[in-house]
């Protein structure tokens, strides 16, 4: 090739370089635009989306493209993204009433805490435990934990994520267990006892014979206050001996706290048999979760 040709051939190649330059660069001027990821462009927001994953082993796999979002330096969060999932977690949660959850908030530097919570991370863990409490669980059964980290992607003053899921190591879940679970804190929080299958004496633990005695005392100060005693069972057997086993129980708790001083007429019983579970009974820890009597102040 001649010299003359190779320089025409170099002033060609500019031209074409200058030529698409100026159309990218001048026309549509997208030289300086930013990089947008695939999960920005799948965002309404324009924030960079990490998809959210919930899992407890095989029993429980959650996925969505969306997550949580929250305003910057503010712990309420936009479940719009993940509405489905986070009832999901729900159904799930009250269907395996032995598993307990906790749930992790982030937060940045770059943040203020303006709420009344130690750090933002608790208070937007706290947000998520306030709608799954809303949603029937147990909230005795959700902690909350909190972690500073600058990992997280902010943009246009919204946070992206920032909510994490973590299901202890799975205990065995019976009546025992379901009922060393149950707290006292107050009688105004309605407290369950637990049954062994075909039984109808409750099993007995400090908390709950702490509930019969702060009861007792406070139905001899209100005598205008009852107690409601509400009878449960599995499925197990026919309808019609579950309706008499649940009315059983709740005779029984009934004879128990006559018996430490409180009056028969401010204790009313109901049986509900096997037609209100609060749990499935496709499950043996489901079942031993029905076998109950619910005790509820009016």
């Amino acid at each position: 090739m001649s010299n003359n040709n190779t320089i025409w051939w170099i002033l060609l190649i500019g031209w074409m370089a200058g030529s698409t330059w100026w159309h990218v660069c001048k026309i549509k001027q997208i030289c300086d635009a930013p990089l947008i990821t695939h999960a920005e462009e799948s965002s309404s927001s324009g924030i960079a989306i990490t998809p959210l994953h919930i899992m407890d082993g095989p029993a429980l796999m959650l996925t969505s493209p969306g997550n949580f979002t929250f305003n910057k330096s503010a712990a309420e969060a936009d479940l719009s993204g993940v509405q489905s999932e986070i009832d999901s977690l729900a159904n799930y949660l009250i269907s395996n009433p032995g598993r307990r959850l906790n749930i992790k908030g982030y937060y940045a530097s770059t943040e203020t805490n303006t709420t009344s919570w130690p750090d933002l991370g608790i208070a937007r863990a706290e947000n998520i435990k306030s709608y799954l409490a809303g949603k029937g669980i147990d909230p005795d059964r959700l902690t909350t934990s909190s972690e500073l980290t600058d990992g997280l992607t902010i943009h246009n003053n919204r946070v992206s994520g920032a909510i994490d899921f973590e299901f202890p190591e799975q205990a065995e879940v019976n009546e025992n267990s379901l009922a060393n679970a149950q707290k006292f804190s107050n009688i105004f929080k309605p407290l369950d006892l637990y049954f062994p299958s075909g039984s109808s004496d409750y099993i007995k633990t400090a908390d709950n014979e702490q509930f019969l005695e702060e009861a007792r005392k406070f139905l001899k100060e209100n005598k205008d206050k009852k107690l409601l005693l509400t009878g449960h069972t599995d499925n197990t057997g026919t309808a019609d001996g579950n309706q008499q086993l649940s009315k059983e129980r709740a005779e029984e708790v009934k004879s128990i706290f006559v018996a430490s001083g409180i009056t028969a007429d401010q204790l009313i019983t109901d049986a509900k048999g096997q037609s209100s579970p609060k749990a499935t009974n496709a499950t043996e820890a489901g079942k031993a979760a029905n076998r109950r009597v619910t005790i509820i102040v009016q």
